[in-house]
């Protein structure tokens, strides 16, 4: 089973920190992806930027080569774009792994990511902040791990204990 390790915690607790810290330390080529950064005016967001992975603008689109998917943020903003929502649900039809910021709560997509029984969702804290790339790397490489050698992994969101 391939990996949706989903962050999510209120607006500023270092969600996106720790997505570029976590993908900074992996060691999983290819990696392909992006994530938002503000644009602000006289401290009013007036928008995002696109940034990818790979320092190019594209399409997020199913490359088989791809190991794993990186999507900061699946929020309620990004969710307006009806082309975003179509890449995103079509990445996540074909079951490829994924790593994503999400929104606490909404409708639509992001509570459909919410409720998928594959996902496992992080909450981040202040508490474990410092620590959560770190856990982010061990998990990912741990389903790595399973999904190389064809067995099941104690952390994976669908272990056949149904714990």
């Amino acid at each position: 089973m391939n990996p949706l390790l989903l962050l999510t915690g209120p607006p500023g607790i270092g969600k996106t920190t720790a997505l570029r810290r976590a993908c900074e330390r992996l060691s999983i080529a290819p990696l392909r992806g992006f994530y938002t950064e503000e644009v602000r005016s006289g401290g009013v967001c007036q928008g995002f930027r696109l940034v990818t992975f790979d320092g190019k603008r594209r399409v997020l689109a199913p490359d088989p080569a791809v190991r794993l998917f990186v999507i900061h943020e699946i929020g309620k903003m990004e969710c307006l774009s009806a082309e975003f929502v179509s890449a995103v649900d079509n990445l996540l039809a074909l079951g490829r792994p994924l790593l994503a910021t999400v929104a606490l709560s909404s409708e639509g997509l992001i509570e459909r990511i919410n409720r998928d029984p594959r996902v496992r969702l992080v909450q981040l804290t202040h508490a474990i902040g410092d620590e959560a790339p770190g856990e982010i790397v061990d998990a990912l490489k741990r389903w790595d791990a399973e999904a190389t050698a064809g067995r099941p992994n104690p952390d994976s969101p669908n272990r056949p204990d149904g714990e």
